[in-house]
């Protein structure tokens, strides 16, 4: 028997899907075309979970939602040439945001590579600045081994999109049990363990006693470590408040006592003020990115910035860094918990202004008879889900508000593109996570612009029974860019407003999935409930105002405390 299983030879394809399983991918999701018409053959024959979406740049924004909402790889699988291509905003996206994906790409016969053959692309070249890593297999037996590297480097030290890239006579190839039974990893130089110098944090606590006016700034680092209770130790020994940048919110609860909210661009004043007078910051898990610090040159300008981070690349690169840590968030915070100072320093008259400030100065907006405020949907999707739904958003306006209104309770809740600032995420992504948790209630808030990107997608709702609700903030234009052009052009509106946009509960129904449009500030309510409670993905049409903007907001390359609308 064992030399029978020893003479046994496999084709490439057979030992990619096994491959999949072996590291407990439960859905994939892609397009098929011709150079992936064998491997899907083979998904086919083992009766793999995979999801047709309408779009490449669907699949991989749906399996980078199913990545952002369960911690584990999203996979996808595209075809060659165009297929490949559209998928390159996806991976991008996932880089931007440190996500982990494995996108597997198909690719014309070796023998036509470098030959202009019919759907050939050069997705080496192409995708080697915006993944972590990306393979091209040149021999089937390395397909197992290459999976498991590939699903490793992504979920492991800063993670990340990683590209597999398979030319079709690859998967067609035949190889014995002898060639393709390899050793698991070969990444000689890899090390992704990033356990923290017992001195660095000796001196981040020597920082903490010398300091009167800490601030802790918690990004996507601590989601990503599962960092989420070591922080909340931390802060409640030390009493010290807790701003988040945009993809770090639900690492704090937004409703803790030490919580300001969002910092940047759009963040609340509280944040910003703390953010600018502190004179200790420490910085678990984010990149001092430009909506973040948009000015480094007066940015915590009197602060020792202690910054751990476990990309060494990330520290000292936009902000002068006084006492750098590189470590993963969590063991970093469990080091600093368990050797945490005897006495707990007294910063409380700082307290008490940071507080005041947050008390003085929260987010607000003027009611309306007229108009619905986008701002109060946020806060009634909020109140009516209690805070526990998995928030979507798409790119814009809405994403400010929800990020502004929401109480975020949890990591892993608010699933959006961050760094890249992809407009047409949110569909995609949303049934990424529906399909993680159907259980769960998944919430998407999306414009009118990026609603008309990927709508398409909404074909898989009913097929695959998922549940997600939609509420598109419709004011008619491209918001953000409209506020900037209102702000900084002097409301010379070029080729952003789009009032001849179809009818979204028309579009909706035409997929088969219920629908709703509400104008009436009275009504809109009613509207939200009976979205929430209806069993199975609903659609509602907000109508809002052009001319409502996202305030406070600090404009590009001015320090935080530039702040207007506040």
């Amino acid at each position: 028997m064992e030399s029978e299983m020893k003479t046994k030879t496999k084709t490439g394809v057979t030992l990619l899907v096994e491959a999949l399983k072996n590291e407990g991918v439960e859905v994939l999701f892609g397009y098929p075309g011709g150079a992936v018409l064998h491997i899907y053959d083979e998904f086919y024959k083992s009766e793999s979970n995979h999801v047709l979406t309408r779009h490449e740049q669907g699949a991989v924004h749906a399996a980078d939602g199913y990545a952002r909402a369960t911690g584990k790889p999203g996979v996808c699988i595209v075809t060659s040439g165009p297929g490949a291509t559209n998928a390159l905003t996806g991976i991008a996206t996932a880089q931007m945001d440190s996500i982990p994906l494995v996108v597997i790409t198909g690719q014309v016969h070796e023998a036509g590579i470098g030959k202009d053959a019919f759907q050939e692309t050069d997705m080496i070249g192409m995708t080697t600045p915006v993944t972590k890593y990306n393979y091209q297999v040149r021999n089937a037996k390395d397909i197992p081994r290459i999976i498991h590297e590939a699903f490793y480097l992504a979920n492991t030290g800063r993670k990340g999109p990683v590209v597999i890239d398979i030319p079709k006579n690859i998967g067609i190839q035949e190889v014995s049990y002898e060639e393709y039974n390899q050793p698991d990893k070969n990444l000689p130089g890899y090390k992704p363990e990033c356990l923290p110098v017992p001195e660095q944090i000796a001196k981040v606590n020597e920082a903490i006693a010398a300091s009167k006016k800490p601030i802790i700034l918690a990004g996507q680092g601590v989601i990503h470590a599962q960092a989420e209770k070591e922080l909340m130790a931390f802060a409640e020994y030390y009493q010290i408040p807790v701003v988040n940048t945009l993809l770090g919110l639900g690492s704090f609860p937004i409703k803790h006592d030490l919580a300001l909210g969002m910092g940047g661009m759009h963040g609340s004043y509280a944040s910003n003020m703390a953010l600018m007078e502190c004179d200790l910051l420490l910085n678990f898990g984010a990149r001092f990115d430009d909506r973040v610090a948009s000015d480094p040159t007066n940015f915590a300008p009197e602060a020792v910035i202690v910054h751990v981070d476990i990309d060494n690349a990330e520290i000292g690169k936009i902000m002068h860094t006084d006492i750098p840590v590189l470590s993963d968030a969590r063991l970093a915070l469990i080091m600093l918990n368990d050797t945490k100072l005897a006495e707990v320093p007294d910063h409380s008259v700082w307290f008490s202004h940071v507080m005041d400030n947050k008390k003085q100065h929260p987010f607000g907006y003027e009611k309306s008879d007229t108009f619905i405020k986008p701002q109060h949907v946020i806060e009634q999707v909020g109140e009516l889900t209690h805070g526990e739904a998995i928030v979507v958003t798409d790119v814009g306006q809405h994403q400010m508000w929800a990020a502004q209104y929401y109480p975020f309770k949890y990591g892993k809740q608010l699933l959006t593109s961050g760094g890249l600032g992809t407009m047409g995420f949110g569909i995609p992504a949303a049934i990424g996570a529906q399909m993680a948790y159907p259980d769960k209630t998944v919430v998407c808030f999306v414009g009118d612009g990026g609603f008309q990107m990927t709508n398409q997608e909404l074909a898989i709702l009913n097929a695959n029974r998922l549940n997600v609700k939609y509420f598109i903030l419709n004011n008619e234009v491209l918001g953000m860019v409209h506020q900037w052009q209102n702000k900084f052009y002097k409301g010379r509106y070029s080729h952003s407003e789009i009032p001849d946009s179809p009818d979204f509960v028309k579009l909706a129904d035409a997929y088969g999935i219920t629908a709703a449009r509400v104008s009436d500030p009275d009504k809109v309510d009613e509207a939200i409930q009976t979205a929430l409670n209806y069993p199975g993905p609903y659609v509602l049409d907000i109508l809002i105002s052009k001319d409502e903007l996202v305030y406070p907001m600090v404009a590009s390359g001015r320090p935080n405390n530039e702040m207007e609308g506040v």
